[in-house]
Parts: C-alpha cells; structure tokens; sequence
C-alpha cells in the first residue's frame, strides 16, 4: 500500500517509492530505496523535502493517509479553489497561436544570447530584453493561452532557454491576473526571463547529465542563482526588483530554500511567484532525465508543497491564473470522448472550452468540434470533466488540436 508520510515521521525499515519535490530538492542518486539509516533520514530533511510516499508492502507502515486518500482530499481543495473566477482572453486562441509562436521563437533567441554572452564574459545587452518581454505581455494580454500553451512543448535541447522564456510568460500572465502595476510586470518579467542567467557556468556535462547528479554536482548547479545576480547586478538597466527574482526564485518560506535559506516574509512577493512559476514549469516538462508530469497534476502538486514551501494564498491565485485544467490539458469527459483544453472558462474554471478528437470508448479519432462545457444541452455542452488524463495513455498528441476547426 502506498502512503503519504510527512518526512518528520520517517524510521530506518520504511521504503521511499517516491520523494514527492521537483528535481532540483533531490539529492538522491535513485527514486526508491529502503531507509538504512537516521542519515539518509537526515539528507532527506535538509533537502527540505517534506512528504514522501512509502510503500507499506516493502518496508514498515506509518500511520498516515494513503495516497489515494490524500489526493482526494487535495482534489476537494482545487474544486473549492475553481469556484473563484478567472479573466477572460480578449481573443480566439486561434487568432493569437500564429503570433505567440513567433514571441516564442524571439524570445528564445534572445535567451540563447544571453547565455552564451555570459558564459564568454561578456557584457550582457539587457537593452534587447524589454522589448521581448513587451511582445510576450502583449501577447498574454490577448490570450495567455496562446504562448503558454505552446511553451508547453518543448526540445530537450532548448529546455534551458525556453524554460527561461516560460518561466517569463507564466510570471507575466500571474501578475496581470493579480492587477498588478504595469511596471511591476516589466520588471518582473525581466527578472523572470534573465533568472537562469548563472546556468551559463554550469557545464554542460551537468546542465544536460541523463541522471540524477551528485552531491558534488547538486552543489554546482545551486550556485547558478547567486552567478546569475552576480552578471547581472554590474547592469544599471536590470532593477533590483528583477535582481532579487534572479537571486531568490529557489527560495522557501519554510526557509530550506537557497542561496540564502530566507523564510516568510523574507522572500519578496515577485521572488515567491517566481518560485511557484519555475517549480511549475520545471515539473511540467520532459527532460533526458525525467518524464514531465501533466499541468494539471503539476499544479496539484504545488498544492500539496503550498503547505511547507510556498505561500498557500499565492499557489491558489495561481491556479486561478493558469486554470485548474490549464490550456494544452488533455481531459476525459463524462461521454467518454478526449478533448484538448483551449480556453478556459471566464467564471467556471471546472467547464473550460474542450477541443474534442477522440473516442475512448470507440477508441478512435472524431471530428473535431469545439465543445463549450459551461453550456446545457441543445447548446453544444452537457458534458463535463471527469479527469485530466496522460497523452501518453491514449497514444494521442493534444498538440495537434490546440486551435479549433
């Protein structure tokens, strides 16, 4: 039986099935192992890892919920989160998907040349960063799920750079869903965009290792926050508000975070939206090293770590941003037919607008038809969610029906 144990209650004789963290918390050269001792004990907690899930059939039990209990309780609190509103997109999807692809494609370049400029010393032109960040907020004005969406998929060996570029889009799209000041945004997605600026020391052997590193190595890649702020700070033109993203964006309220171990409110409101947006991200996406988990699980997972490593209040606005079931979600409805989220709804996060292609219960392709689940029947909805599903399941790619018709 698998169980959800928080770290404090772990004993020598318990088996690890999964350290529940994103892969930067994980110093662990395997996933699953038996705990031989109060030291392996200890490099969990001072990992800041705070929940693993055991396996009652391999090892001793806890007393603990199991998995499945835990996550239904986590479902209820993301049905209650989903009740609050969202803002609305100013156009189609479609309309915007052509545009956002070229934001993408700028924005990536722009970040390659960063890093290449910072690894050969060189100054960096931060002049060519505000005009990237215009296009992408101006994008996301008009319909964020455009640019996310898109920045969903991405090539293994790109991953640094469009991580960079969704870590801005996501942080961009999160401010203006909070009302936040229109220079605050700009500065924000600076910070965002340049926050994995310190990467460009790291070599390449351990940026892209197909494996978990060592503790040498952990040690290497999580001085890439203060590298970053130490290029960028000779830079009048990056504010200080960007700076302490580019510090600060692995930090945790706990206080188990790095460079620095700040805690609460030690860590500045934009540096903790930065770490929900990165953590977010990272999880998200396929590496050499670790299949990406889908958004939707992603995000339930940020609500379980809200507990310990993030602010609970900011994890839930965020999830409001971005939707429960974000757009680019693969989701099976109650008819049994697959559909690709493509908007979500502006007031009902639980009946977003479906893409629908396939049908699991013929298990074959369909027409596309675009399908409103806030609408009754005779209307083009009575239908709803039952789950968010794997591509991979169903030997689908929603990619291909992101833009209806």
């Amino acid at each position: 039986m698998l169980k959800k144990v928080e770290s404090s209650q772990l004993k020598p004789g318990m088996y690890i099935h999964e350290l529940s963290c994103d892969w930067l918390s994980h110093p662990f050269l395997r996933n699953r192992f038996l705990l031989s001792g109060d030291q392996e004990i200890r490099k969990i907690l001072d990992a800041g890892i705070r929940i693993v899930v055991i396996d009652t059939g391999k090892g001793i039990d806890a007393d603990a919920p199991t998995v499945a209990q835990s996550d239904a309780a986590t479902e209820v609190e993301v049905q209650r989160i989903a009740a609050q509103p969202a803002r609305p997109a100013r156009v189609a999807l479609g309309e915007e998907l052509e545009r956002a692809a070229r934001v993408r494609r700028q924005a990536s370049d722009l970040v390659k040349n960063v890093m290449a400029d910072a690894r050969l010393g060189r100054a960096i032109e931060v002049g060519q960063v505000q005009p990237v960040v215009r296009n992408i907020t101006e994008s996301i004005l008009r319909n964020p799920g455009a640019l996310v969406g898109l920045l969903r998929i991405k090539n293994k060996d790109d991953y640094t750079f469009l991580h960079s570029v969704s870590v801005c889009t996501l942080l961009v799209a999160f401010c203006h869903s909070r009302g936040m000041p229109a220079d605050s945004v700009r500065e924000a997605g600076m910070g965002a965009l340049l926050h994995d600026t310190g990467k460009a020391l790291v070599p390449d052997a351990i940026l892209n290792k197909p494996g978990p590193l060592t503790d040498e190595e952990f040690a290497i890649i999580r001085r890439h926050p203060e590298d970053g702020y130490d290029i960028l700070r000779r830079s009048p033109e990056v504010s200080q508000i960007a700076l302490d993203i580019i510090r600060h964006h692995h930090e945790r309220i706990d206080g188990t975070g790095y460079p620095d171990k700040l805690a609460g409110d030690g860590i500045g409101e934009l540096a903790k939206m930065a770490a929900i947006v990165d953590v977010y991200d990272a999880i998200t996406a396929d590496r050499c090293y670790h299949k990406g988990m889908p958004a939707a699980s992603a995000l339930r997972k940020l609500h379980e770590w809200s507990k310990f490593h993030f602010d609970p209040r900011l994890v839930q606005a965020f999830m409001r941003c971005v939707g429960i079931y974000p757009v680019g979600t693969l989701v099976l409805l109650e008819s049994g037919r697959l559909g690709v989220v493509v908007e979500p709804h502006e007031s009902n996060l639980l009946a977003p607008k479906v893409n629908v292609f396939f049908h699991t219960k013929r298990n074959g392709y369909l027409r596309p038809e675009l399908v409103d689940l806030s609408r009754g029947a005779g209307a083009g909805g009575a239908d709803r969610i039952v789950s968010h599903e794997s591509p991979e399941r169903w030997n689908v790619d929603p990619g291909r029906f992101m833009a209806p018709g």
